[in-house]
C-alpha cells in the first residue's frame, strides 16, 4: 500500500539578486496515514519551504526544480493550478505559525472557518454557519454560537490558534501540516493546542507533519522524527530511536543543547559556528565547519543518506 504522502528528491530555489539560494535540496520523506512526521531544525533549515513546496505555495522568485511530492499516488507537480486548489486546504490542510499575520482583520471567524465549506463543498450560507459552529466547538472554542461573530483581534493567542486548526479541519483533510503552530504560546496552551491535535488526528485518522525546532514537542507527539540542516534531511528514525540512538554529529548536538532535570546551573553544549551560505556550492558535507569528528574527505565526499537500521537513516560519513 502507498503512502498517505511520499517526497522524493524534492529541490526547491530561489533566484535572487544576490544568487541562486538552494532552501531545499534533494529532500526525501514519507509519511503514512495516522502518523506524526516531526520535521525539525533550526530557523533557515529549509523546513517551511519543505511545507510551502507540498502545498505548491512557495513564494516568487521561489520554484521547485526538481523531485516528485506523491499524494495517495496522485503526482501533485504534475497537476494543473485548478486541480491542485481542489486538494489544498481539501484534502491537505496547513496551520500556519502566526494566525494574526493568517487570519482576515475583517471578517469574522464565523465567516473565515464557514468560507471553505461553501466554496469546496457547496453548502449554504445557514449550512456552513451551522458546520462551522460545530468544528469550533469541536476545537474546544467555548461559547462557540456566539463566537463565530467575533473578529481575531477579539480573541487570545491560544484561541486564534484554535480557529486556525477549526479552518484546518472543516474539510475533513488526509493530511495536515502544522508549521510551527504553538511558537507564541505559553506552556500551558502549547500542551492544549499539541493534544487537540493529536485527539483530532486520531479520530479521523489523518496523516499530520508537525514543524518545530522544539525537541520536547517532538518526544511527545511524533512518530517519527526528521532532522534538517542547510536543506537536506541529515536523520531520520522512529523518534524514540532517534533520541536513543542518535548517529549524526548535529543530531548529538541538537540534544546535547537541551536542559536536563537535576542539573540546575549546568552549562547547556553549544554547536560550534554558523549555517552554511545556502547560496553557495556544497561540495561535501553541509555540517563539516562545524563538525567535531569531519575530516577532509567530508569537504571533499558527496555524502547520501544510508540506512543504519531499520528505518533509521543518516546522511554521515562517520556514521556506522
Amino acid at each position: 500500500m502507498a503512502p498517505l504522502l511520499e517526497i522524493i528528491g524534492l529541490s526547491t530555489e530561489f533566484r535572487l539578486a544576490t544568487g541562486l539560494l538552494r532552501a531545499v535540496r534533494c529532500v526525501d520523506l514519507a509519511l503514512e496515514p495516522g502518523e506524526t512526521l516531526a520535521l525539525v531544525g533550526e530557523s533557515g533549515c529549509g523546513k517551511s519551504i519543505t511545507a510551502a513546496s507540498i502545498m505548491r505555495l512557495v513564494p516568487a522568485p521561489g520554484r521547485i526544480v526538481s523531485g516528485s511530492i506523491r499524494f495517495k499516488g496522485t503526482e501533485l507537480l504534475e497537476l494543473t493550478e485548478e486541480k491542485m486548489r481542489g486538494i489544498r486546504g481539501n484534502r491537505i490542510a496547513m496551520v500556519f505559525q502566526d494566525p494574526m499575520t493568517s487570519l482576515n482583520p475583517v471578517f469574522t471567524i464565523g465567516y473565515q472557518v464557514a468560507e471553505g465549506l461553501r466554496m469546496h463543498r457547496g453548502l449554504t450560507r445557514g449550512e456552513a454557519e451551522r458546520e462551522a459552529v460545530a468544528i469550533l466547538e469541536q476545537v474546544g472554542i467555548p461559547a462557540a454560537r456566539e463566537r463565530i461573530k467575533d473578529y481575531p483581534h477579539q480573541l487570545s493567542g491560544g484561541m486564534r490558534q484554535r480557529v486556525m486548526i477549526a479552518m484546518a479541519l472543516a474539510l475533513k483533510p488526509e493530511l495536515i501540516i502544522a508549521d510551527e503552530p504553538t511558537t507564541a504560546l505559553d506552556v500551558t496552551i502549547q500542551a492544549q493546542i499539541l493534544e487537540l491535535l493529536d485527539r483530532l488526528k486520531s479520530e479521523n485518522r489523518m496523516g499530520l507533519i508537525l514543524i518545530t525546532h522544539n525537541l520536547g514537542i517532538v518526544a511527545q507527539h511524533a512518530h517519527r522524527t526528521a532532522i534538517m540542516y542547510a536543506g537536506q534531511i541529515v536523520e531520520s528514525a522512529p523518534t524514540p530511536e532517534l533520541f536513543k540512538n542518535p548517529l549524526h554529529p548535529y543530531t548529538r548536538g541538537l540534544l546535547a543543547s537541551l536542559p536536563e532535570l537535576g542539573k540546575p546551573g549546568e552549562r547547556l553544549a553549544t554547536i560550534a559556528g554558523s549555517v552554511p551560505d545556502l547560496r553557495s556550492e556544497i561540495a561535501g558535507c553541509a555540517f563539516r565547519e562545524r563538525c567535531p569528528i569531519g575530516d577532509d574527505a567530508c569537504s571533499r565526499q558527496k555524502t547520501e543518506l544510508k540506512e543504519a537500521g531499520a528505518g533509521h537513516w543518516v546522511r554521515c560519513l562517520k556514521a556506522p
